[in-house]
């Protein structure tokens, strides 16, 4: 099982980990006999929480909130490390205190198959906000950080069945730089039906729109940060507002190329104006100021 070869990547880690917390988010498979047998064996202490099945944000909340020392690695249950990961990352911070969280680069993997990443897709060091607007930038597996980032940023958006991912990035991004390991220590999986980015696969934009805009509410971008999100916003809501207009979702469509309308009129007045963001029901909260 996929759950067994992460669990045994963290054991072999050269960095030994001090506890390993296994959320189970509402599993109907034989996870909790899995997870019991590794814990009868394992040489570092073992947390296992099970909840209903509320989504990968809750499910990241329930082991930070769980924790108990100062540095938090994310492994989702699909992926592994490397096992020099840990120590890398660890050592980087320890020499570079000025940075709160450090990832590193990854292999990717679909059915078994590599997958060669595109340019875009190529993680970055140091101010990475705008790329985080574009897409997730960061593999959350490759991912070591100090817990008191959570303490400023706080903890993942629970509204977010998907692309939680994304909007913790960006918010991170926004007031902080990122440590890259610029060495493939993560080796991600993907392709299977069951996995969050694949169920969400169509549409996934409309989660990041509505992460964009909950950055923007908040009022603590820089101006050029500003305008570096309303641009991404307004390419965001355009591209999918069409979309939902083509495939004869025109109400929809409709409230998101609002959304443009307000970008274009913020990018007239060269950013001075932030007033009457508009509703948008399919987002599901309002974002009205």
């Amino acid at each position: 099982k996929s759950l067994m070869r992460a669990l045994a990547s963290v054991i072999r880690q050269t960095c030994s980990c001090d506890e390993i917390i296994i959320v189970d988010d509402g599993s109907t498979d034989d996870t909790c006999e899995l997870v019991h047998s590794f814990t009868k064996t394992s040489p570092i202490p073992v947390q296992y929480v099970f909840q209903e099945n509320l989504g990968p944000a809750a499910a990241r909340n329930c082991g930070i909130r769980n924790a108990q020392f100062s540095h938090i690695a994310f492994l989702d249950s699909d992926d592994h490390w490397k096992k020099n990961k840990i120590e890398q990352q660890y050592n980087a911070l320890q020499k570079n205190p000025e940075f709160l969280i450090s990832h590193t680069k990854e292999r990717w993997f679909r059915r078994g198959v590599h997958l060669n990443q595109k340019l875009i897709h190529q993680s970055g060091n140091g101010n990475i906000f705008a790329h985080c607007l574009q897409l997730c930038a960061v593999g959350m597996s490759t991912t070591l950080i100090k817990r008191e980032l959570f303490d400023e940023i706080g903890l993942f958006d629970e509204g977010l069945r998907c692309c939680e991912d994304y909007d913790m990035w960006i918010r991170v991004s926004s007031r902080y730089p990122f440590l890259l390991i610029e060495q493939d220590l993560t080796v991600k999986e993907g392709g299977r039906e069951d996995q969050v980015s694949f169920q969400y696969r169509v549409g996934m934009d409309k989660f990041r729109i509505r992460a964009i805009l909950g950055l923007i509410r908040l009022s603590k971008l820089s101006t050029e940060q500003l305008e570096c999100a309303i641009v991404e916003l307004r390419r965001k809501c355009l591209v999918y507002g069409n979309g939902c207009v083509k495939h004869k979702r025109s109400e929809e469509g409709s409230t998101y190329l609002e959304i443009v309308r307000w970008t274009d009129m913020v990018m007239k007045s060269h950013y001075k104006s932030l007033v009457a963001i508009p509703d948008n029901p399919y987002i599901g909260e309002s974002l009205r100021k």
